[in-house]
């Protein structure tokens, strides 16, 4: 995995009162850092059309507003009902399909550092709800470990969960950026994700991320150190030979996991805005990905013809079922007529979907 190193770290002003940022650059010493009053100010040097992979310039700054917000797919037709906390913003992973190309403005990798105002936060819309299980994840604006050398953010948020009688964080990665999360407190209330794909597609379209072999070796580690693990199939790409590629990447995932310590695994089609395409054909013009066939779904996304999609998830759910039975499946942002024609067991709506995925993870010590 190509691993992130700044050549400018970029510090507002009221971060420097934050013991993050002190510990961040500590850990990146050598590096130039340069204090600023106001990182949206606009700076000459900075091109709003690379990614943070070229940008190589890291800000450290602390967040104003709210960290804890509803998941934006929270308006399917039956949603897993789940909140995000973004603790960061951009990836330096640059996978060609990342909707981060399209939603940001700035491609510079940003941390927040106001660290403590966020588990407050979190802590305190928790409390005011006691009987409600929340799951929460960091893995929405960002890799949630990619940059965890550097961060150590899962060092101050595993045990913070730990502590939470009605929280659950779950860390979504594409990286093997795990020797943080030995020998920490975590309680069963982490559970540690990866979004994974073919061997083909983690080579073509997610080339800066590790090898699915590596990231399946960093799920049984972190399995050993007693955390529930999550896997995302998502997005999956239809291409010919799909099928034996996707068999493969099912059977070396799951096949080598013990299925009680499999929390979930959720399957999601390639989808994307129009806008998205255009940057994707610009940024990755030896991707073929975006010239498939699609139309227009949920929320104007381009996707897949409802069969293909069908086809797809039928295959998968087969192949998984196979590898760990009885593990629970799910999918991302996908209609009620999908769910019905490819699960069994269909869920009723948004809340009995959440309470199956509750039940995954209430039981842990």
């Amino acid at each position: 995995m190509t691993s992130f190193r700044p050549d400018l770290v970029l510090v507002q002003k009221d971060s420097l009162q934050d013991d993050l940022t002190r510990e961040i650059l500590d850990r990146l010493s050598g590096i130039s850092v340069k204090t600023v009053d106001n990182i949206n100010a606009p700076r000459p040097e900075r091109d709003v059309h690379a990614s943070a992979a070229a940008g190589r310039r890291l800000i450290l700054t602390r967040f104003p507003g709210s960290f804890m917000k509803k998941c934006p797919g929270s308006g399917a037709d039956i949603c897993c009902n789940y909140f995000v906390i973004n603790f960061a913003l951009n990836c330096h992973l640059d996978c060609s399909y990342c909707v981060l190309q399209a939603y940001l403005d700035n491609p510079e990798l940003i941390i927040f550092t106001n660290v403590q105002d966020l588990m407050d936060e979190v802590r305190g819309k928790l409390h005011a709800e006691p009987d409600k299980l929340f799951r929460i994840g960091t893995g929405e604006m960002a890799d949630s470990l990619a940059t965890d050398d550097i961060t150590c953010y899962s060092r101050h948020l595993v045990p913070f969960f730990a502590g939470l009688p009605n929280g659950i964080l779950e860390l979504k990665t594409k990286s093997n950026r795990i020797s943080n999360l030995k020998d920490l407190e975590h309680g069963g209330r982490t559970v540690v994700s990866w979004s994974l794909n073919s061997k083909s597609v983690c080579r073509s379209e997610e080339a800066k991320s590790v090898s699915l072999e590596d990231r399946v070796a960093a799920a049984r580690q972190c399995q050993e150190w007693g955390y529930k693990i999550g896997f995302h199939f998502d997005p999956l790409i239809y291409y010919p030979g799909w099928e034996a590629d996707y068999q493969e990447a099912v059977r070396l995932a799951l096949g080598s996991m013990d299925p009680a310590a499999i929390a979930w695994v959720s399957l999601g089609a390639l989808r994307f805005t129009p806008h998205l395409r255009e940057i994707m054909r610009r940024r990755f013009p030896e991707s073929k990905i975006s010239y498939g066939e699609f139309v227009p779904g949920h929320h104007g996304k381009l996707r897949y013809f409802r069969p293909i999609r069908e086809e797809m998830y039928l295959q998968m759910r087969t192949w998984i079922e196979e590898a760990a039975p009885g593990v629970l499946v799910y999918y991302c942002m996908e209609n009620r007529t999908v769910w019905e024609r490819t699960s069994p067991g269909v869920p009723r709506d948004t809340a009995h979907l959440s309470d199956q995925l509750d039940s995954r993870v209430r039981s842990n010590p």
